[in-house]
């Protein structure tokens, strides 16, 4: 079974994206790599904050929050160890445009489904982007690399999307998903030509 098939992504990755863009900008893809960890950590905190009272939430958050930091170090481990420094802080286009998807408004459930659904899409993208680089980059330690926080993604958009499928109450995710992913099909149009692992 494919990653798109898993995924439900109606617009893959052009693999030339690799061997185009990411191999002459190792550094550019390893520090905004990094930022993508430790902002995904912040995002599992970010929830916990808004549902303290879900105590369920708050273990898997944690638990995610601290995984994603053990990324955000292993990536600078890698980056120091090419004798890189960890640049500043790149904007996350796609990102900020995806969280435009998300439906204002609503009670506090309503905005945390929103809010799941809004992560697994980032883990859903970001997990195919790792399987393009895995693939396709010309080089065997970040193949490995890739390969290995492939399965990682895919294993947090499926806690994602069954964590909303738990406390969705009478809202339809199956159908809110399929929205949002039609949402993301016509944003990705616009990404995959940049140094940044969702650009």
């Amino acid at each position: 079974m494919s990653e798109r098939t898993i995924l439900k992504l109606q617009l893959p990755t052009d693999p030339r994206w690799v061997k185009n863009v990411v191999e002459s900008n190792i550094e550019e893809i390893l520090t905004d790599h990094a930022y993508c960890e430790q902002k995904a950590a912040t995002n599992a905190i970010t929830i916990i904050i808004q549902n303290p009272n879900l105590s369920d939430l708050v273990q898997e958050m944690l638990a995610l929050a601290q995984e994603e930091l053990e990324h955000f170090k292993r990536v600078h481990d890698i980056i120091l160890e090419r004798g890189y420094v960890l640049g500043k802080e790149r904007k996350d286009d796609y990102v900020r445009e995806l969280a435009k998807g998300m439906k204002p408004g609503g009670g506090r459930i309503d905005q945390l489904i929103e809010r799941l659904l809004f992560a697994a899409m980032i883990e859903a993208r970001s997990c195919e982007r790792f399987k393009v680089l895995s693939e396709n980059i010309n080089d065997a330690k970040l193949a490995e690399f890739y390969h290995e926080l492939m399965v990682s993604e895919a294993t947090h958009y499926a806690m994602f999307i069954r964590l909303a499928k738990k406390y969705a109450g009478d809202i339809d995710v199956d159908a809110r998903w399929k929205e949002f992913l039609d949402f993301e099909a016509q944003l990705i149009q616009n990404y995959g030509k940049g140094e940044t692992i969702h650009g």
